[in-house]
């Protein structure tokens, strides 16, 4: 399986042989390193093969293309366009007859997947049950039919009821082993030096320029000494989120891949293409769920390896064999991936997974929905919004205070009480826990299974990236009133008269037609084109995001077809921009704080001494906020800013920890 413009093999492009100096007419030594090729690349006659293929030209007294370049250029393209392996055997046919004679194009695709498979870039395809009950692999692996919901292993025969295609496996999991490829990277000489680059080149000086610098890292320095006392052990996180790989042809399909990204390398490289690993590919064409735990059972028994025992590794750079390492800090996806993996709900009266049943909220009668809201309750006792209860939802004065995260053991406490079965089958009955937590957890997550998952700081992060794309288009959807996006209307004003505050906005009835009377964040026509015209009008340098003039419609006054980092451009640079002459200026400040508070939570260096203040900022504004914009737009997205603070506290730059996946796939 082959993915966009970089694969992640070194060796193709620089590959040092690491045992040339070694005697090989000792015997011991030939076994020694056979074995060693044999653990890292499967093959060790075809992987030393490798260098003579990426040395060799194309054909005879070509001096720009390899055969080895050509077959990974090849590979990209065919995985970049979709193309069918019969396609890329006929396209290999053609260019066999079309370059000179003697040239090194495989002539099938089986011969060319031959050639590169001793790259240990090979798959193991795990049938799966199209339940998402089991995987037939350890004690299910002969077996026909599904133990927990009786359906076949195999696909339906067309038309046919209860015939099946023997063979045919109705769903499929393509699992690509991490350890081949964690070894593969101390292949390389300047890869190998970067994977120690946090602990030889790192500047300390009390800042958060690394996830080095981070709490998170330095507990499992101190809890973990063996762990940490050979830089090359490796620091991980896992990503993972719903795409549609056949983008319009098909709106309801849903393949999950799964990501593993090393944090060892500098920051210029970490977030690099070429260094997220594909681990798990899980079809559809329905998306797992809960029963994600099922899919990454075999990458979590990986992961205790390299934890637990460690796998034997070559470093090219210094020459020697180590014992190879491993543990997974966190995990980061969008919010509804979040509960799936980490086993919370993430919507309803406890969406807030920090906040949990102390989840501050209120139930809108009329838009039939909660609004997350009474932030002010974050503030210290003395702060004069505590007092303002008519300005926010004419409740009480607040004397609440912030709600406490429950710590890692409490939360472990209450998951052991829970019994879940796998599989989305019709006749299964979910078992609760008869406890007050009974609707805010639903699992215990498979990365328990990790021995130190319960000591980690954080365990699951919010992606930054979706948050703030979600509050982007609340903004602007509800200033333009974009139709489906806006989050003022008939019922957002019916709420407000019916928790009796701001009466000046309530629906006015004339005859048959019912007026909305224009608020604070209502923009006039004029405004709208002022608006669209700056947006519009505003160049930006090649690359840094999409034709913006493209986006905005002068017609409607819409924004459409923002991708997530045109919203991230939109809301750190333009929005302040466009927003200068529209608005009266409570609205204006509140909306261009929250730009700004996005803009330093961004920063690639955070100074840890302003944090503080920052998330201070950020209560402020979002009580702001809730003094003039309809109920309705306090959704969980808007909620989650407040912990955003404490997660770049505790686990480092947002650069790190958010923006993984391919978000506008």
């Amino acid at each position: 399986m082959w993915h966009g413009e970089d694969i992640h093999t070194t060796p193709s492009c620089n590959v040092d042989f690491p045992f040339e100096s070694m005697d090989y007419n000792d015997g011991n030594t030939v076994d020694m390193v056979n074995d060693a090729y044999k653990n890292c690349f499967g093959d060790p006659k075809a992987f030393r093969e490798q260098p003579e293929h990426a040395q060799k030209p194309l054909y005879p007294g070509c001096t720009k293309l390899t055969k080895l370049g050509t077959l990974v250029k090849l590979f990209n393209i065919k995985g970049k366009f979709g193309w069918s392996d019969n396609s890329f055997t006929e396209l290999l046919s053609f260019l066999t007859k079309l370059l000179p004679e003697n040239n090194e194009i495989p002539e099938s695709m089986y011969e060319a997947k031959k050639t590169m498979s001793a790259l240990g870039l090979e798959y193991v395809k795990i049938h799966a049950c199209p339940n998402d009950c089991i995987l037939y692999r350890k004690e299910y692996e002969r077996l026909s039919k599904c133990p927990t919901c009786g359906l076949s292993r195999w696909k339906k025969k067309d038309g046919r009821v209860d015939q099946y295609r023997n063979g045919v496996p109705a769903k499929v999991l393509w699992y690509f082993q991490p350890i081949p490829r964690f070894r593969h990277m101390f292949q390389s000489t300047q890869t190998a030096k970067d994977l120690t680059w946090h602990s030889n080149a790192r500047a300390i000086d009390g800042k958060l320029r690394h996830l080095a610098d981070s709490p998170s890292w330095k507990l499992v320095d101190e809890k973990w000494p063996t762990f940490a006392s050979n830089p090359r052990n490796l620091r991980l996180a896992l990503s993972t989120d719903g795409i549609n790989p056949h983008s319009s042809l098909s709106s309801t399909y849903s393949c999950w891949p799964v990501l593993l990204i090393t944090y060892n390398l500098p920051p210029w490289l970490c977030m690099k293409r070429k260094f997220m690993m594909l681990s798990l590919l899980i079809s559809g064409p329905q998306q797992p769920g809960n029963d994600i735990d099922v899919y990454l059972a075999p990458l979590i028994e990986d992961l205790q390896i390299l934890w637990n025992v460690g796998v034997d590794a070559y470093d090219v750079n210094k020459k020697e064999f180590f014992n190879l390492r491993a543990v997974l800090l966190w995990t980061i996806n969008d919010f509804s991936a979040y509960g799936n993996l980490a086993g919370c709900t993430v919507k309803g009266y406890n969406a807030c997974p920090y906040c949990g049943v102390n989840t501050p909220k209120c139930r809108l009668k009329h838009n039939r929905k909660n609004a997350y809201m009474g932030h002010h309750r974050w503030l210290p006792s003395n702060h004069e919004f505590k007092c303002q209860a008519k300005a926010f939802d004419n409740t009480t004065i607040e004397h609440g205070q912030a709600p406490k995260s429950l710590n890692s053991d409490e939360i472990l406490q209450l998951v052991e009480s829970i019994e879940h079965e796998w599989g989305k089958s019709k006749t299964k009955k979910r078992k609760r826990i008869d406890n007050d937590e009974r609707v805010w957890w639903k699992k215990k997550s498979i990365f328990y299974n990790l021995d130190y998952w319960k000591y980690l700081l954080v365990r699951h992060l919010l992606d930054v990236m979706h948050i703030e794309k979600n509050v982007c288009e609340s903004i602007y959807g509800t200033l333009l009133h974009i139709p489906r996006k806006t989050k003022d209307g008939l019922k957002s004003r019916k709420d407000l008269v019916a928790m009796k505050i701001r009466d000046k906005l309530a629906p006015l009835v004339k005859g048959k037609r019912i007026f909305l009377p224009p608020a604070s964040y209502t923009l006039t026509r004029d405004e709208k084109v002022s608006f669209c015209k700056t947006l519009k009008s505003i160049k930006v340098p090649d690359g840094y995001s999409s034709n913006i003039k493209n986006l905005v419609s002068m017609k409607d006054f819409k924004l459409q077809g923002l991708k997530s980092h045109d919203c991230h451009v939109l809301m750190q640079q333009l929005l302040p921009i466009a927003l200068r002459c529209v608005l009266s200026k409570h609205v204006k400040d509140a909306i261009i704080r929250f730009c700004f508070f996005f803009n330093s939570l961004c920063a690639t260096v955070v100074d840890v001494s302003v944090l503080d203040k920052l998330e201070t900022d950020i209560i402020v504004t979002l009580c702001l906020l809730e003094k003039c914009f309809p109920l309705s737009f306090f959704d969980i997205m808007v909620h989650l800013t407040v912990h955003l603070v404490n997660e770049i506290r505790l686990c480092g730059p947002v650069i790190f920890v958010g923006c993984i996946l391919l978000r506008d796939t």
